[in-house]
């Protein structure tokens, strides 16, 4: 299974990134504002309100870090 982070490249993401990281996914993908998409399509994609980092994992968007960190919880992952 992936997990990909939506990143600003800010302390959370960093964060977010070895969180998944120490999970053992099969692959972590970061995509990086204005290198790999735009703020506006970031805002298009979540939300006006949301906030760095925002993560999927499969084909499920699970949203922040901490959505993140409940998630893996229960999933029994963290």
């Amino acid at each position: 299974m992936k997990a990909i982070i939506y990143s600003n490249q800010c302390i959370e993401c960093e964060r977010a990134k070895s969180l998944l990281e120490a999970c053992s996914f099969d692959e972590v993908i970061t995509y990086y504002v204005d290198k790999d998409f735009t703020n506006t399509q970031f805002q298009d994609e979540f939300g006006c309100g949301a906030s760095y980092p925002q993560i999927s994992i499969g084909i499920q968007h699970v949203g922040s870090l901490k959505d993140a960190l409940h998630y893996l919880h229960d999933q029994g992952m963290y």
